[in-house]
């Protein structure tokens, strides 16, 4: 996407008092770069992390850090710079901050501005794993998220904590918070619209215990239902058994099995405009399951299991009566990526398909990035490598060539 959006645009960025403070400084510099008007707006407890001279060399302007601070009074006081701002984002969102927010609290200078504002607001929370799935926590979001329409939710991504702990709550990287930032500025191109998207892998149980499954993270599946929710549109994201949070404006609907997957799908088309298939399924079940756990018998023998075809998901949406006007399939191909698309393409009576090289570890399974090729029957057009995030915005930009 282009950074052309923010050329002009008045940016409020707000920090409060998380380790991840230090990253704001490169999220600014890339706003400022972008051709931003950039005000820094900074918590007591920030200012232990990051100091008001770094953001004020950085941004070009003074930073505001008191609610009764004199000096702001007499220049752009807090009502002014609430009427000022296009955009506040605060990054990072402290667990603290976003209770207080929730709570409709105006005790300091960034919580007054949220209230008395109208701008864009967006949230990269910032915290702790625990913290992050406390279910205070969780409560407060949703609420935010229900009372607060204008509100964007950037993150959190899962990775190594400042306090060494592995899992959700760490802040997004800079680039990634700025990448999705603008969005908020893009048109809603996708107002009603009903997406359907699967993402993740099945698993095609043996046994209580054991399952047939594939590497797939679902993270592009996310990716893009998180992009399509930003654009404006009514996103059901048909999810297998991933470790990955509900993107923000996302209605969530898990499965395990192909067979689930398949019966989930053909319940929600009916209302969908578009069915976007990133779900990595199994192409084979176990024609029975066992009852309880297979055991060893010492003997070195050898287990035969019998698999038979799961159901072809895609093919079956795509030839059903209830057939959405757009149908878009996913190639994950270790060989040949688009010559197979274009194979699957005419023979699934697919509108688009996505090629990808899952056998690179730069763009494969579960990687961060991804680089594809674009097939319609008119043609392909490669993209990448780049975020998944870009790489969904991508894909999400030819679609609406397809449907307009």
């Amino acid at each position: 996407m282009s950074t052309a959006c923010f050329r002009n645009k008045k940016v409020i960025v707000g920090i409060t008092g998380g380790i991840a403070a230090y990253k704001s400084a490169e999220l600014v510099r890339l706003f400022i770069k972008a051709g931003a008007e950039v005000r820094v707006v900074m918590t007591e407890s920030a200012q232990e992390f990051i100091t008001p001279l770094t953001l004020q060399a950085l941004s070009g302007n003074a930073v505001s850090t008191s609610l009764f601070d004199e000096s702001a009074e007499l220049g752009m006081g807090h009502i002014e710079l609430a009427k000022w701002a296009d955009l506040i984002i605060v990054a990072p969102a402290t667990a603290d901050f976003i209770a207080r927010l929730n709570a409709g609290m105006a005790n300091d200078l960034l919580t007054t501005l949220c209230l008395a504002s109208q701008a864009k607001l967006a949230i990269a929370p910032a915290m702790n794993e625990f913290m992050w799935h406390h279910p205070l926590t969780q409560r407060n979001l949703n609420e935010l998220h229900q009372t607060l329409t204008h509100l964007h939710q950037f993150g959190p991504a899962q990775g190594e904590q400042a306090c060494g702990d592995m899992g959700f709550g760490r802040m997004l990287e800079p680039v990634e918070i700025f990448n999705q930032a603008q969005a908020v500025f893009k048109q809603a191109d996708l107002a009603n619209k009903h997406i359907v998207i699967t993402a993740g892998p099945t698993q095609e149980a043996i046994d209580p215990v054991r399952y047939l499954s594939n590497h797939s993270s679902g993270k592009m599946g996310f990716s893009l239902a998180a992009a399509a929710a930003e654009r404006g549109a009514q996103v059901t994201l048909i999810a297998g058994p991933v470790n990955l949070p509900t993107p923000a404006g996302v209605q969530r609907l898990d499965i395990r099995s192909a067979e689930q997957l398949l019966k989930t799908s053909l319940d929600c088309i009916s209302s969908c405009d578009i069915f976007i298939a990133t779900a990595a399924v199994a192409d084979y079940r176990p024609a029975e399951a066992a009852e309880q756990k297979i055991k060893k018998d010492g003997s070195g023998s050898e287990l035969s299991l019998t698999l038979i075809e799961n159901p072809d998901i895609l093919a079956t949406v795509a030839k059903h009566s209830d057939r959405p006007k757009t149908v878009i399939g996913f190639a994950a191909e270790t060989q040949q990526a688009e010559q197979y698309a274009q194979q699957k393409l005419k023979r699934k009576n697919l509108d688009a398909v996505v090629a990808n090289d899952v056998s690179r570890q730069d763009i494969g399974f579960g990687a961060d990035n991804n680089e594809i090729i674009w097939v319609t029957q008119s043609g392909s057009e490669p993209f990448g490598p780049a975020t998944k995030h870009d790489v969904s915005h991508f894909i999400l930009d030819h679609i609406n060539t397809l449907i307009h």
